[in-house]
């Protein structure tokens, strides 16, 4: 029957409620037997998320009595807010790059980010939390473990999948072709073992349901495309240029970027250059944000502790502190803004531009040596 999800008092209002009931009603098909993804439905709709969600909010429905008890849920999520703030501090304490009051800015500051851990009960800051996991992994040298979590968060939503070309860049870097087939081995069976009971029911409806590359996003609900007309935004001729827009600009930076003739794969990846490692993956993420066929308000957790590195781990003088808080203002505001306006929409690409901007023009980051530099700090 229809379960009381508001928790009148607790925090948790009716009207806030957006996909914990959806995913609860999921997840409640597969504890009843139902493994098949193309009949699993929610008030939302179907299930499009890979087999990792299901096991982890499968548990999260037996921790909150079959996910009537909000508060619980909440109190899990301020738990799970709390450990991504650590796993984001670890990976700059290995930067020394960006000033200490900006890390206000991103544990005081955002009434978005708030609300979509603990208020609204997404799934993204689950797969967000595994993926600043699988960075601080890499960063100590782990990167079989550093494959096994960033499959795993894959696994809870796709859109970590835009972290994947900065990762296969640094796996090749680091290990060559065939020394990288093994780690990219460990991302693909991790999937293939999580997937097992769904795949053997019907291998077609889950792919197609939960790595659907070509879904459709409601025009309603959009971030960052707002000045456009419907029609356009719902166009596969747009789609397919903003797909690209993003492969050109990944390419660019790989070649140009990433990778410079002249230096030799050790010097790149060496303990001195854990930087290396961060500018990769958060640009290569960045960049697929740029470029989204559209971006839904939950969708901020994807870069929103990414940002502050972006703006300034590279220096650029014609960008000071002011400019910098004031972009990382501006985009907050545009995530605020509901619904979107096409003013909200142009600023936060306006935002994005400067970003990449100062990500293209600014020098490498790289230390002389991380232990200078913290002696230094």
């Amino acid at each position: 029957g229809e379960r009381n999800l508001s928790a009148e008092g607790l925090g948790f209002r009716g009207d806030t409620e957006i996909d914990w009931k959806a995913y609860m009603a999921q997840v409640e098909g597969v504890i009843n037997g139902t493994y098949d993804y193309t009949q699993l439905q929610g008030d939302t709709g179907p299930l499009v998320y890979p087999a990792g969600f299901v096991y982890i909010f499968m548990g999260l429905y037996y921790a909150t009595g079959r996910g009537t008890d909000i508060r619980m849920a909440q109190h899990i999520f301020a738990v799970l807010y709390l450990a991504t703030l650590l796993l984001v501090f670890l990976i700059y304490h290995q930067t020394c790059k960006v000033p200490p009051f900006v890390f206000f800015f991103m544990c005081c500051a955002s009434y978005r980010v708030h609300s979509i851990f603990v208020l609204r009960l997404f799934n993204d800051p689950v797969a967000m939390a595994l993926l600043f996991l699988s960075i601080n992994l890499l960063l100590a040298q782990r990167w079989g473990w550093g494959c096994c979590c960033f499959s795993l968060a894959v696994s809870v939503k796709m859109n970590v999948l835009l972290f994947a070309p900065g990762l296969l860049f640094l796996l090749l870097m680091q290990f060559g072709f065939r020394g990288a087939l093994p780690k990219l081995g460990i991302c693909a069976v991790l999937q293939v073992v999580l997937g097992l009971p769904f795949l053997l029911e019907n291998p077609i409806g889950y792919l197609s349901r939960s790595f659907d590359l070509g879904r459709q996003f409601l025009f309603r609900w959009t971030v960052n495309w707002r000045f456009l007309p419907e029609a356009l935004f719902l166009h596969r001729a747009f789609h397919l240029a903003l797909l690209a827009a993003h492969l050109t600009l990944l390419l660019l930076f790989a070649l140009c970027k990433w990778h410079r003739t002249g230096e030799s794969i050790l010097s790149l990846l060496k303990d001195p250059s854990k930087r290396k490692i961060i500018s990769t993956l958060f640009t290569s993420n960045f960049i697929g944000i740029c470029f989204s066929r559209s971006l839904h308000y939950q969708f901020y957790v994807w870069y929103f502790h990414t940002l502050p590195y972006l703006l300034w781990a590279t220096p650029a003088r014609w960008l000071t502190h002011l400019l910098r808080l004031l972009v990382l203002g501006l985009i907050e505001l545009s995530w605020n803004t509901y619904p979107s306006t096409s003013c909200s929409s142009a600023a936060l690409h306006i935002c994005h531009a400067v970003i990449l901007l100062q990500l293209w023009l600014g020098p490498q980051p790289f230390p002389r040596s991380i232990q200078h530099s913290k002696k230094a700090h």
